[in-house]
């Protein structure tokens, strides 16, 4: 008297649920040069160790005494697993049944994934394809009723969707069409990825043709459309290379806001310091050069790991360690706008300072910004106002901050460099320039009288800017305190690490006034 027959009747049930949504659908999401769901989960955890939950539900056929036929399993899968042997939760759409969408779906199973991610405190990581568990007006048909947005348990959904940014590290991967419901899950992760060939919209090509748009899904919102708008971070080659990335990005992450980031075995010498940073900065303040070079001879080599590069382009960001030690790395690209903050660059700003702030990053600035950028389109995108907020996003942390100022210091964006009401470290390195705003077109607005006045204006606004240029030098700042330190480039490294070492026992585990938004 034994339970076989349960146990194979259990195993025939979550053999109809590994066909997904049968043959013929798997070859063409294959054909399709994409991977199946229960694939990409594979790939991105540790070999063997997802343990499934809801493994056999979904939808069942039975004869007339009961038996069961065909189980369509829902187009959701989720569960627990491993990411380098540390636990994460991990759900994912089904495209292969009913193409994700809400008629097909079961809405505990992607919910009860968000929860098991805040209960147990573990990273979630979202798989996305189709509309995500959305909607589809075939659902009315398959439903009998025209569903509300947010009822029958759905306002939970939204509430974890957003909710789980203050307490775990979210990744979003956008492996296909990713549309409605399945956009926003993608837009809120504190990581979102895109694989080049897949799109994302808040709602697709059918729907926006009947606006007089006939566009196709790369036009309306391919991964590089999403990625110089700032919709995601990152673009993938493949999907495997999205799962790397996901991998790395976790790896510089406590599992939630009450640990702190892991601190890593460093083989690069904290004191390295890299003779050619001496030059690194052209004296003729006109000249751009490259910042990223800097970056990677400052940090860990090869720990600096870069989002959203082509969005609010005048400052990179991304992740880095110092001496093994994680931080959140901003610094200014003078290849835009010489480094000037326009407004995305303002709300790039902000969404890695709150990433910082939620898990307990130190954050280190290497600072080159002329100013907001100034003009008509500055005021027609509200930079002024995206400016304020990024400072005032800055003045909220309470991480450890450290800023290296690498060139130019000017005006108000200038004065967003570090938070105002606490102690941060900043140095200024031999080629920093600063000012209320740059001599450039100031000169004539404060000097109009005595250079309109003079028998030569021009060689009278050069003998004034030469005045001023001998004032302006870092040393005078230091001579006020005005600036703490100025220092050789090349021990930019060796401080940067020490920073880092003092910040370790400053920061405290737990969930953030000033937390992520997204």
């Amino acid at each position: 008297m034994s339970w076989q027959p349960e146990l194979d009747e259990l195993e025939r049930r979550k053999a109809f649920a590994r066909e997904m949504g049968g043959a013929d659908k798997v070859k063409r999401q294959h054909d399709g040069g994409r991977l199946t769901v229960r694939e990409r989960i594979d790939g991105m955890l540790d070999t063997g160790s997802f343990t499934e939950v809801g493994s056999i539900s979904g939808i069942g056929e039975y004869d007339e005494k009961g038996a069961l036929r065909q189980l369509t399993p829902a187009n959701c899968v989720f569960g627990r697993g491993k990411v380098d042997g540390r636990p994460v939760v991990i759900v994912g759409d089904d495209f292969t049944v009913r193409g994700g969408s809400a008629d097909a779906s079961i809405s505990a199973k992607p919910l009860m994934a968000e929860e098991m991610a805040a209960e147990f405190r573990l990273p979630i990581i979202r798989i996305i394809e189709g509309s995500g568990g959305g909607g589809s007006v075939k659902t009315i048909e398959t439903k009998g009723a025209s569903n509300l947005p947010g009822g029958v348990g759905g306002t939970r959904g939204f509430y974890y969707m957003t909710a789980n940014l203050a307490q775990v590290p979210v990744v979003g991967l956008g492996l296909g069409s990713v549309a409605g419901l399945g956009a926003a899950r993608l837009a809120s992760s504190h990581f979102s990825i895109m694989t080049r060939e897949s799109a994302m919209f808040v709602a697709g090509p059918p729907l926006v043709a009947r606006l007089g748009q006939p566009l196709s899904k790369q036009e309306l919102g391919g991964a590089e459309l999403q990625a110089r708008a700032g919709g995601i971070d990152n673009v993938a080659e493949t999907e495997q290379e999205a799962f790397e990335q996901a991998r790395r990005f976790l790896s510089y992450l406590p599992s939630s806001v009450h640990g702190l980031p892991p601190i890593t075995d460093c083989s690069d010498d904290p004191e390295r310091a890299d003779d050619w940073l001496l030059s690194a900065i052209p004296r003729n303040r006109r000249q751009i050069y490259k910042m990223r070079p800097i970056i990677e001879s400052v940090v860990d080599k090869g720990s600096f790991f870069e989002m959203g590069r082509q969005f609010g382009r005048s400052i990179i960001a991304g992740l880095a360690r110092l001496g093994g030690h994680p931080v959140l790395l901003l610094a200014s690209d003078p290849y835009h706008y010489g480094g000037s903050w326009n407004a995305e660059t303002c709300q790039k700003v902000v969404r890695f300072v709150d990433l910082a702030e939620t898990f307990h990053l130190p954050v280190v600035y290497l600072m080159d910004c002329p100013g907001f950028l100034i003009g008509l389109d500055a005021e027609k995108t509200a930079t002024i106002r995206h400016g304020v907020r990024a400072m005032a996003a800055m003045n909220q942390t309470t991480v450890p901050w450290c800023t290296m100022i690498v060139r130019n210091a000017f005006g108000v964006a200038g004065a967003a460099h570090q938070p105002g009401a606490r102690l941060s470290l900043r140095y200024g390195w031999l080629s920093a320039y600063w000012g209320s705003l740059p001599l450039e077109g100031g000169i004539e607005a404060a000097y109009r009288a005595e250079i309109d006045a003079a028998a030569d204006p021009k060689a009278k606004l050069a003998e004034i800017e030469e005045r001023l240029n001998a004032l302006r030098s870092p040393f005078r700042s230091a001579e006020k305190f005005w600036v703490e330190e100025i220092i050789d480039p090349r021990k930019t490294r060796s401080l940067l690490c020490e920073f880092a070492r003092l910040a370790e026992p400053v920061r405290v585990p737990g969930r953030s006034g000033n937390a992520m938004r997204p």
